[in-house]
């Protein structure tokens, strides 16, 4: 080998060794960087001013969450993410308002990476932020957003919301560093997973806030709270944000930090937001619809129900009629799957109407919404807000549409006492198309399509219901008639509940006329029955017994105080249609017995006889053994087992010999209507005789007879005469040879009707020596009677 070779490879070797070293003084001197970096962003926490930032860069962040944000367009803050990532970057607690589609997502996922990213999180540690949303499509939203601003991180991301495989989710909790959920999924992974551990858990967001803490999700929210660490930083967020002092001690807030940005603005909406109102009628609604989709074809439109029946029905109904524009729908009762996929779609879509509730109504940001049109009022102002949030988003422009019935107007003075500015306009009824002709068509073809009307219906009338300002929502007020007629139905649904209901209030008032009644007769009644502490005891109790005295009876004043209440309440939770919706509420007054109740206490005394004679035992009946007879009249208390088991097994011997005498007599019974009916038989068997009819009941055959015409014909020959008898005879030989075998099939069908009927009888099925004896003629019932008889 060479001398230049050898030099060559041991230069080679030596310059290994030194990239080695090279290498590991990088990864040190790495390390080392950015601990040094870490420290002086936390320095530089403390004097951060919002009012001196303009974008992004000017906060403390790391270069990953720069560099994210560069990458998916964020460049300048808005006004709630200048006056909250600051605050989140001292570790404050905060209570975040503002408008709609002015970034409060961003507001707090920068403080989640840059928490983490300071604390050197890993997947070693756990869960470490924690994002609770009301609704799946928000958690979704929230989750590609991180996705996207993050992808520069290595921390793990988890989407935990119902609707998707749960033994996924199950097998990889313990990888995820940061998890954005809906409150009912995260609280059955806390339930069931071990792998769940928020022992290490630094942050916890819940957005829309409001909405999570409400009587919706209270007893799951605080399951929820229960597990998580006390010492933790909480962020709250939402357009109309919760100031309840029971609601933050439920949080375990620590000196929060209240953010409004617009809470001293002229309006609590977009002004770039023009907001409208029109009065109409119940039955014009889905004509005034109808024609504003028709006008908009090159929009993007959403438009609110109150349930997801009435979504369901719309679109399908409209697919059909066919307004010449995309049409979608999101509602709570679909498939994950395909709730993800359309709104997907709609982001997606330059022109489009998306028919949805309220899930579609808070934090969901669908790009470049052109109008917003409410055909259900909504509950309250912030449902309001929350809807018409849905457009005018990042300072571009949008419109909304509300649609009130008379008696609902008055929700427009609750809308500006929140500053909301909204104007009335009007609608001309001449240019209104009305579909309710091709309705009424397509409902009349497809069964399926008007139970879908039907539903939609009733759930209509129980949205209303349910809602909590009874001054503006009036189920009973409702011109149901001429709404279902609106929808295609010609003939309206009942809605259950609103008839008991009605029902109600009638016996009600009629209680409260014999009350008053019975008042004016003797004015001596009291209503002196306030529960004052200071009150008298003792003159309150004379109150009360005189009053019973006047109204007759302690039960008549007792349900006089009942009437006065409200026994009956609708869960807000129920999905059934009609059936269920009221319950009781109070369980401390009677309750009158129900017509089956009723029904039942008479059959236990009554006493009937059958076609015999004999007696007829019906509910309780009276003990026959002397055992029985014995244990009954004793009058011990409790209840001595032996003895009851004694008697049980004296009086069964009884019911076994009672029923083997039913059993008998059904017998009987079946053997006398056997005989009745083939009496019966027989005898119009014989008044068709002495008419003249054939015994089969058909014509006799007098084919054979010979044709007198030709027998005695002045042209015929002796000779025809002679071929002509021999061809009948031969006729007639051929005749009788079918006949012959037409009778042997007879024979063999009527013997096999005997031998079914004697199994049947064998076996006391009733229904088949019916069918059977139905089926017999006048000759085969006589033989099958005689036939049993010779058997007997």
């Amino acid at each position: 080998m060479s001398k230049t070779k050898i030099d060559s490879e041991n230069n080679a070797k030596a310059n290994k060794k030194k990239k080695k070293v090279v290498v590991f003084t990088k990864k040190k001197s790495l390390k080392n960087s950015e601990a040094v970096i870490i420290e002086k962003l936390q320095a530089a926490y403390e004097s951060i001013n919002s009012n001196e930032v303009t974008k992004f860069g000017d906060f403390p962040l790391s270069s990953k969450t720069l560099k994210g944000l560069r990458e998916c367009g964020y460049h300048k803050p808005t006004e709630i993410q200048k006056e909250t990532i600051g605050l989140a970057l001292q570790g404050k607690d905060i209570l975040g308002a503002a408008q709609t589609g002015s970034g409060k997502t961003l507001a707090f996922l920068i403080p989640i990476l840059e928490k983490l990213y300071c604390k050197q999180w890993t997947k070693l540690d756990g869960l470490g932020a924690l994002v609770i949303t009301p609704t799946r499509e928000l958690a979704y939203q929230i989750f590609e957003t991180l996705r996207k601003m993050g992808e520069h991180h290595d921390f793990s991301a988890g989407l935990i919301i119902g609707g998707k495989d749960l033994k996924f989710e199950r097998n990889r909790m313990d990888q995820c560093n940061i998890i954005i959920c809906t409150p009912g999924r995260l609280l059955q992974h806390m339930d069931e997973n071990p792998l769940l551990d928020c022992v290490n858990m630094q942050m916890l967001v819940l957005d829309e806030a409001d909405r999570c803490l409400d009587m919706g999700f209270e007893q799951t929210m605080n399951a929820i709270i229960a597990n998580l660490p006390p010492k933790r930083q909480t962020l709250l967020f939402s357009a109309t944000q919760t100031r309840s002092v029971k609601d933050l001690a439920r949080l375990s807030l620590k000196d929060p930090s209240y953010i409004s940005v617009h809470e001293h603005s002229e309006f609590s909406t977009p002004k770039e937001l023009s907001q409208s109102y029109v009065i109409c009628e119940l039955q014009d609604k889905v004509s005034i619809l109808w024609s504003f989709l028709r006008n908009h074809t090159n929009k993007k439109i959403i438009v609110f129900f109150a349930s997801c029946k009435q979504v369901k029905y719309i679109y399908e109904i409209f697919c059909k009629l066919r307004p010449g524009i995309s049409l979608m729908a999101l509602y709570g009762t679909l498939h994950q799957l395909r709730r993800m996929d359309i709104y997907e779609t709609f982001c997606k879509k330059q022109s489009a109407v998306l028919f949805a509730t309220d899930i579609a109504a808070r934090g969901l940001d669908f790009p470049k919404v052109h109008w917003v049109v409410q055909v259900d009022c909504p509950e309250d102002a912030a449902t309001y807000i929350h809807r018409v949030g849905r457009t005018a988003r990042y300072h571009r422009g949008g419109e909304s549409l509300l649609m009130l019935l008379q008696r609902e107007e008055n929700m427009v003075d609750k809308l500006k006492e929140k500053k909301i500015p909204i104007e009335k306009i009007e609608i001309n009824p001449l240019k209104l198309n009305n579909p309710v002709r091709k309705m009424e068509a397509y409902l009349a073809k497809d069964p399926t399509l008007k139970d879908t009307a039907q539903r939609a219906f009733v759930s209509y009338a129980k949205a209303v219901f349910l809602m909590k300002d009874k001054e503006i929502f009036d189920a009973q007020a409702l011109d149901t008639n001429s709404f279902a007629k609106s929808l295609g139905l010609t003939i309206p649904p009942r809605i259950r509940f609103l008839q008991r209901l009605s029902a109600r209030a009638a016996k009600s008032k009629s209680a409260k006329n014999e009350f008053n009644k019975d008042v004016k007769n003797n004015n001596k009644v009291y209503f002196n029955m306030d529960s004052d502490e200071d009150a008298d005891q003792s003159q309150q109790s004379k109150t009360v017994e005189h009053n019973k005295e006047v109204l007759g009876s302690a039960e008549e004043y007792n349900s006089l105080q009942v009437s006065n209440s409200t026994p009956f309440y609708v869960s807000e939770n129920d999905e059934s249609d009609d059936d269920n919706v009221l319950t009781i509420k109070r369980r401390d007054h009677d309750i009158e017995p129900s017509d089956e109740q009723e029904l039942i206490n008479i059959d236990e005394s009554r006493i009937l006889y059958n076609d015999e004679g004999e007696l007829v035992v019906i509910g309780n009946k009276e003990k026959k053994s002397e055992l029985a007879r014995q244990y009954e009249n004793e009058n011990e208390g409790g209840i001595d087992i032996e003895k009851s088991k004694m008697m049980l097994r004296e009086e069964d011997k009884f019911d076994k010999q009672l029923f083997k005498e039913k059993v008998k007599m059904k017998h009987k019974e079946e053997k006398r209507k056997l005989k009745e009916k083939m009496k019966k038989n027989k005898k119009e068997e014989q008044e068709r005789d002495e008419f003249g009819e054939s015994e089969s009941g058909e014509e006799p055959d007098l084919s054979w007879l010979p044709d007198p015409d030709k027998l005695y014909g002045e042209n015929n020959t002796e000779g025809e005469r002679l071929a002509q008898q021999d061809e009948k005879e031969a006729e007639q030989k051929q005749e009788a040879n079918a006949q012959q075998v037409v009778n042997k099939s007879k024979k063999r069908k009527l013997n096999k009707k005997v031998d079914d009927l004697e199994t049947v009888l064998k076996k006391k099925k009733k229904h088949k020596i019916k069918e059977i004896s139905s089926s017999l003629t006048v000759n085969e019932a006589e033989q099958l009677a005689m036939l049993l008889l010779n058997n007997k």
